[in-house]
C-alpha cells in the first residue's frame, strides 16, 4: 500500500515526507494507522549517527489503531488500540526471563533496518528503506511483528501514549522494575527530560520520602517539582554533590542519569551514600571514571538500563492505569505538532522548548 512517511535518505539530513510503498502485514506482523508517535533522542541518534542503514523511515514510538493482522496472529484484532514499542525476538534466555531490552538480537531488531525474517516492508521504487525499532513510526501506517504492540484501553486519548513505548517507560521503568527503591530510600534524577521527569514521577509512586531533581533548566525544576521532586537543583548554580548529601544525611540512595554528560555522571556517583546504586540511561560518550574512590571504596554500584528493564505488554498498560488513577501525569510533558512540522518538533526537542513532542497523524 502507498503511504506518506519521513525519510531520512543520508546522514544528519533534514526530513522530507513522501510516498513510499509498505508490504505486509506478514505471518505474526499488524498493520497499524498511526495515530500519533513521539519524537525522541534516539530518533535524532537514528538521524545523525547512522546507526541503521540510510534511507531508513525512523520513529520508535508510535501509537495507532489496528488495521490488519496477518497469519498467525492471536492476541490482536482489527479495531484495537495499541502502543508500538522496541523489537525483541521473544525466545532467548533474556527474553524468556522477563528482560527483553537486553534481548540477545536487540541491537540487530531494532537497528539492522530488516524485519525479523530479514525482508523489508517499506520500499521506494526499487530501493529497500530501512526499518527503526521494528515499526518506522514516522509514517501514516507502519507493520510491527504482534510480539512488540502492546493493546491499550481505548478510553485514553490514543494520541498521548506513543512516548510510552521507549522514553516515558524508560525512565519510569528503571525506577519501578530495576532499582525498585525500598521504603524511605532517597533517589537523585539528572536531567528532567521526559526521561527523568518520568523517572521523578515513578519515584513518587513508589513512595520516595526524598526526591532530588538536577537539572540547569529553571522550567524543568519547576515542573520536576510540580510532578513530584522534593528538592530541585540548578547544576550551574550550586554544588549538587554538596547539597544532596547535606539534604539526604550522607547521600541518596539511588540516582537516575539521563543525560550522557560525562561531568554528570560523575556528579550522580559522587552524591550517593555508600552501597547507593547509580542506573545510567543516557547515551553516554567514552569517559573516565576513578574506579576506587568513585565506586569501590564505598561498595557503590553503576548499572546500565535500557527501556528501563520492562515487559512493554505488562508495564505500559500499568502506566495507563497509574495515568487514569491521577499519579502518573505525563500528558503534563507532551507538546503536539503536525506530521508536516517534524523538523520543528525536533529543534523544539533539542533546544528543551517542548519535553516531549508528539507528532499528530493528518
Amino acid at each position: 500500500m502507498k503511504i506518506q512517511a519521513a525519510v531520512t535518505h543520508t546522514r544528519s539530513a533534514a526530513f522530507s515526507i513522501e510516498e513510499v510503498t509498505l508490504s505486509g502485514p506478514g505471518p505474526n506482523e499488524v498493520l497499524v494507522r498511526v495515530v500519533a508517535t513521539g519524537v525522541c533522542h534516539t530518533d535524532a541518534v537514528g538521524r545523525d549517527l547512522a546507526v541503521s542503514p540510510y534511507p531508513v523511515v525512523l520513529g520508535h514510538e508510535g501509537a495507532g489503531v489496528v488495521e490488519k493482522v496477518g497469519d498467525n496472529v492471536t492476541g490482536l484484532v482489527r479495531g484495537d488500540h495499541v502502543v508500538m514499542s522496541f523489537a525483541h525476538c521473544g525466545h532467548c534466555g533474556n527474553c524468556l526471563t522477563g528482560h527483553p531490552t537486553v534481548c540477545d538480537t536487540f541491537n540487530v531488531l531494532n537497528f539492522g533496518g530488516r524485519m525479523e525474517d530479514d525482508t523489508a516492508r517499506l520500499h521506494q521504487g526499487k530501493t529497500d528503506l530501512s526499518t527503526f525499532f521494528g515499526q518506522s513510526s514516522f509514517g501514516t501506517h507502519a507493520v510491527a511483528h504482534e510480539r512488540n504492540v502492546v493493546k491499550v484501553d481505548k478510553s485514553v486519548d490514543l494520541a498521548l501514549l506513543g512516548p510510552l513505548g521507549c522514553g516515558i517507560q524508560t525512565g519510569a521503568g528503571t525506577v519501578l522494575n530495576r532499582l525498585k527503591p525500598a521504603f524511605g530510600t532517597s533517589i537523585a534524577v539528572y536531567g528532567c527530560g521526559a526521561v527523568g521527569l518520568s523517572a521523578i514521577m515513578a519515584a513518587r509512586i513508589a513512595g520516595c520520602p526524598r526526591i532530588f531533581a538536577i537539572d540547569v533548566h529553571e522550567n524543568r525544576l519547576e515542573l520536576a517539582r510540580e510532578l513530584g521532586a522534593t528538592h530541585a537543583f540548578n547544576g550551574r548554580k550550586v554544588d549538587v554533590v554538596k547539597e544532596i548529601k547535606a539534604a539526604s544525611n550522607g547521600g541518596s540512595h539511588y540516582s537516575v542519569e539521563t543525560t550522557g554528560v560525562p561531568p554528570v555522571v560523575r556528579q550522580c556517583l559522587n552524591a550517593l551514600r555508600p552501597l547507593g546504586t547509580a542506573a545510567i540511561v543516557g547515551v553516554t560518550p567514552k569517559m573516565e571514571i576513578d574506579v576506587h574512590n568513585d565506586l569501590m571504596a564505598e561498595g557503590k554500584s553503576m548499572i546500565g538500563v535500557i527501556e528501563g528493564d520492562s515487559v512493554p505488554r505488562v508495564f505500559i498498560p500499568q502506566l495507563v492505569e497509574f495515568y487514569k488513577a491521577g499519579r502518573f501525569p505525563f500528558d503534563r510533558l507532551i507538546g503536539f505538532y503536525d506530521f508536516a512540522d517534524i523538523d520543528k518538533a525536533f529543534e523544539d526537542s533539542a533546544s528543551g522548548v517542548t519535553v516531549k513532542p508528539v507528532l499528530r497523524m493528518s
